[in-house]
């Protein structure tokens, strides 16, 4: 619903400000009459390697048409965020009506104007055009066998498919290959036709997308694999705790048979010795609540944005991906403060302010910080990503008008509702001392391996996200991101409960903060794995896309270690409250 209404407002804001410029095509409702305006779009240019390093299609020294030109505009949050920068061609395109080849505009080729188009050669560069939002690429040049000589393609052959009053398919032909010599002149001409088409129009985007790619063998494999994984750990977690537990239930209902003398003289050992310590509050408290909070809430917008996703085809429109998880971050804020609110009072915690306003910015001062530093090269780039002020400006509100409010509500609800510290053991006044134990029983190996199986659970989805994220792929397959997203809480908890059964096994009550690190510590292979990726299975280069692609890959792996690590919390927390409910202690 409320995604719904923001919709509407855009459209209604593009409508008045539609109604102000010379253009009569109706790109929002994909509807067209006869010899009605079609308005093709120039969006970005930039090298073919280098995704993200995209700049202004009249960065390059391209002429425009004759007719007026249309001041470029963004339609969502999200499109200005991604550096889409659409400017209008100045073609002259009509609904159904043929144009042959035409001249539109002239290049004067000097020494500058070809050094930019030899250089833009030389580097690949691809450029996007958009002709009801449907896209459409095109190379700018070749270069001959010898690489000495460069071309230019100077004809531009659209062939556009509509089926009734919508256009549903637009190919492009790049033909007039031309020399660039200085001093000469280079024209640039169109032709358009016309054809009718048997795609409907919701069926528009599927010839974009590559089955054959995400419906791999491998990719089936590696879900069936993961599913089986799954089901492999939860019976050996199950089998080994229940069975274990039933044991310890067993050797400690003995002991409460024995007298005092006997229990004195008996080797008491296991987890029910820190009864006493094990709901003991974390270690730095504040920031433990707050990222715990945090995580909540980015599972809570992982789960949803990812049912939008599969319900509404997200990817046929610039920037909605973005604008969704935007949105949806914002409207669960309450999420975050309630969890995090809620532990903070079971810790004893007081100052909840500074905690609220810690947990409400922690992940946008993160992303916020990195794109911060990532638009300071942009701008020196003089690239399309550079994230404009205003489109700042519009961020900082989000953050400060509708995340901390709605934090706010959020963390006064987990305080009254659920803040009331309710643990089955009393917490005594002097710490237990921790005893010596094995080396590979300490919390810093446990962390170090507990990231090991959630990361082998999904690190073949990963391969599908990079690949679709980094380079020219659609994803659309959210059916299996769902169910991947399933298997890697489920695996997380199943890991977490085991790591910290054996912790408190060896009378080590610190396992807050454990069960949290090892489950985020699937992050740190994460993000070594962006490494071999970048390395192995791209052709990236250049200081601005190194800074963008481990810049905005550290922020997914944090965020994504945030989320696992508490996951891996919420459910250890269960765990140790279900069998320390379950022992007799005196």
């Amino acid at each position: 619903m409320g995604s719904s209404r923001w919709k509407l407002a855009v459209a209604a804001f593009l409508a008045v400000v539609g109604s102000l410029l010379p253009v009569d095509a109706d790109e929002h409702e994909h509807t067209y009459t006869d010899k009605e305006e079609v308005v093709l779009w120039m969006n970005t240019v930039g090298p073919y390697h280098n995704r993200q390093e995209t700049y202004k299609y009249f960065s390059l020294p391209f002429c425009a048409g004759s007719k007026k030109t249309i001041s470029h505009y963004h339609e969502t949050l999200g499109e200005a965020l991604q550096g889409v920068e659409l400017e209008f061609s100045g073609l002259d395109i009509k609904f159904k009506e043929e144009v042959m080849q035409n001249t539109y505009c002239s290049i004067n080729l000097d020494k500058p104007k070809q050094d930019a188009f030899v250089y833009a050669i030389k580097n690949h560069y691809w450029y996007q055009m958009y002709i009801d939002d449907l896209p459409i690429w095109g190379i700018v040049g070749e270069a001959d066998e010898n690489g000495e000589e460069h071309y230019l393609w100077t004809y531009k052959k659209l062939e556009i498919g509509y089926n009734g009053n919508r256009i549903v398919d637009v190919n492009l032909t790049s033909e007039g290959k031309v020399k660039l010599m200085p001093n000469t002149k280079i024209t640039m001409s169109y032709s358009v036709k016309w054809k009718k088409s048997d795609v409907k129009f919701e069926d528009r985007f599927d010839k974009y997308l590559d089955p054959s790619f995400f419906q791999h063998r491998i990719h089936w494999f590696s879900i069936f694999n993961s599913f089986m994984m799954v089901i492999f750990l939860v019976g050996l977690v199950s089998m080994i705790l229940m069975r274990t537990l039933r044991k310890d239930y067993a050797r400690y209902s003995k002991e409460e048979e024995m007298d005092d003398m006997d229990r004195d003289l008996g080797d008491e050992y296991g987890w029910k010795q820190v009864h006493g310590d094990v709901f003991r509050p974390s270690s730095h408290p504040l920031i433990f609540s707050s990222l715990i909070g945090s995580g909540c809430q980015i599972f809570s917008v992982s789960f949803i944005v990812i049912i939008v996703a599969m319900v509404e085809d997200l990817y046929t429109e610039r920037g909605s991906m973005l604008s969704t998880a935007i949105f949806v971050y914002a409207a669960t804020s309450p999420v975050n403060g309630y969890f995090g609110g809620s532990l903070y009072a079971k810790q004893g915690g007081r100052r909840w302010i500074k905690q609220m306003f810690i947990g409400a910015f922690m992940i946008p001062a993160m992303v916020c910080g990195t794109a911060f530093f990532i638009n300071f090269i942009a701008i020196y780039y003089h690239a399309s990503r550079a994230i404009p002020f205003g489109t700042m400006v519009a961020v900082c509100c989000i953050c400060f008008f509708v995340i901390l409010p709605l934090n706010l509500v959020g963390t006064i609800l987990g305080r009254n509702l659920s803040g009331q510290p309710n643990f089955p053991c009393r917490v005594n006044a002097v710490p237990r001392p921790i005893p010596e134990k094995k080396w590979f029983m300490e919390p810093a190996v446990i962390v170090c391996l507990g990231g090991i199986l959630p990361f082998g659970s999904i690190f073949i989805e990963m391969y599908f996200i990079f690949t679709s994220f980094w380079a020219y792929k659609i994803y659309y397959v959210y059916g299996f991101m769902m169910l991947v997203l399933v298997i890697l809480c489920i695996v997380t908890v199943c890991v977490t409960i085991v790591c910290t059964y054996f912790l408190l096994n060896a009378e080590d009550y610190r396992w807050q903060w454990t069960s949290f690190l090892s489950a985020a510590s699937t992050a740190v292979y994460v993000y070594m794995y962006s490494f071999y990726y970048y390395f192995f299975k791209t052709k990236m280069y250049g200081l601005f896309q190194t800074s963008f692609y481990f810049g905005y890959m550290a922020v997914f792996s944090t965020a994504l270690g945030i989320m696992c690590g508490a996951v891996g919390y919420m459910g250890t927390s269960a765990f140790v409250r279900k069998i320390y409910t379950n022992v007799k202690i005196d």
